[in-house]
């Protein structure tokens, strides 16, 4: 006799939000405590802190901690990754710090990535590759700035270094030969990886469905609420396995189908017993364009009724927002649009710009005047200023 599927769930976007604003830990002040140990719970309870280069503020790695844990100092993050050794840097959607106890999800990828190196690394030889992690094995953590004796090439990209040392070390990380042991800046030291982890056994690498599995719990924790796209974001040749471990959840009633206010077709899921949270109403984030609530662009629309623009790369006389506008989280509305500019010589934040989105208005201005003071503080005080 067929299993009959479950009814969806409805529920209106603004219920929707206040389970994802939940999951993602906005909706209180401090909830992961201080220290390294708070990057550590932070980063498992998200799965993964993107990392990013621009710097006209505080980095986004910084600053979507920073948004979880208000003592948020760089040198927690340093500890973390370097002491503690509780985070790892690899690739989700982009460059991330990682739960050190999900190694093991991410060394089929590795595996892959030594048998069919991508383009990018087309031009490192075997013979490169093996010269380089014999060199760290031999001399210890090695940064790009600690070889001197390249012979400088012509760049065959934009963002290529002239360094071909570098691009093998890039690829032997990208291979899991080596890991990122220590950041000054974007600066990276890399060490071979059981040296760096001291591991007395090494994780065994999990099986694809195990992997599937990791990354429908991961984003059913840091979500809340799901879609095949929320959890295969930028990784869409995992969906139709995604889909099956859906299938198999909701068939034993672990998962509930929502359907959720103005998704159309696009199914949502939720584990069952999820209860939808009251507003966090006194509660204000400045939020970076990369936080994992505002990443996904589509789901943020879908979710939020806000489009994101981040135009750092538009021409001037095209932006609307600004260079590197933050969305402001005021409860579970988002208010306002807010370009800032850090200058470090004179030690203030410059606003740029000032948008008002939504129903944002001069009676949120208050709180978000509050908030904006405890982010200058974070970005220009003498603990986690700009690195």
């Amino acid at each position: 006799m067929a299993v009959r599927a479950p009814a969806p769930a409805t529920l209106s976007a603004a219920e929707a939000r206040r389970i994802w604003i939940r999951a993602q830990r906005l909706d209180e002040a401090a909830p992961f405590g201080a220290g390294a140990e708070a990057v550590r719970a932070a980063v498992e309870h998200l799965g993964y802190v993107q990392i990013d280069t621009i710097n006209v503020i505080e980095r986004s790695h910084h600053h979507i901690l920073w948004a979880r844990i208000p003592a948020y100092r760089r040198e927690d993050l340093h500890r973390a990754l370097s002491v503690e050794k509780s985070v790892f840097e690899y690739w989700t959607h982009a460059l991330a710090y990682i739960p050190t106890r999900d190694f093991r999800f991410f060394m089929a990828d590795m595996a892959r990535h030594r048998e069919n190196p991508v383009k990018w690394f087309g031009a490192v030889t075997p013979a490169e590759l093996r010269q380089i992690v014999a060199r760290v094995r031999r001399e210890g953590a090695l940064s790009i700035r600690d070889i001197d004796d390249d012979e400088l090439v012509e760049k065959d990209h934009p963002w290529a270094s002239r360094k071909p040392s570098k691009r093998a070390l890039q690829m032997a990380f990208f291979a899991g030969l080596l890991t990122v042991s220590e950041r000054a800046g974007m600066v990276k030291s890399y060490e071979l990886v059981d040296r760096h982890f001291g591991w007395a056994r090494k994780p065994r690498p999990a099986s694809e469905a195990q992997v599937v599995e990791y990354l429908l719990d991961r984003a059913l924790g840091a979500q809340g609420i799901v879609s095949l796209e929320s959890v295969c974001h930028l990784d869409a040749k995992r969906k139709k396995a995604v889909a099956a471990a859906v299938e198999a959840r909701v068939a034993r009633r672990k998962l509930l189908p929502v359907a959720v206010e103005g998704a159309g077709r696009q199914m949502h899921w939720m584990a069952r017993g999820t209860e939808v949270p009251e507003a966090a109403e006194g509660v204000v984030h400045l939020l970076s364009p990369f936080d994992p609530l505002v990443i996904q662009r589509r789901r943020l629309r879908l979710f939020f009724g806000y489009d994101h623009l981040f135009e750092a790369y538009l021409p001037k006389e095209k932006r609307v927002l600004g260079y590197f506008a933050l969305p402001v989280l005021k409860g579970d509305r988002i208010v306002a649009a807010i370009d800032l500019k850090a200058d470090r010589a004179a030690g203030k934040l410059l606003m740029q710009k000032w948008t008002w989105v939504g129903d944002g208005g001069e009676a949120d201005r208050p709180a978000i005047e509050e908030a904006l003071g405890r982010f200058e503080r974070f970005q220009l005080g003498d603990g986690p200023g700009s690195d």
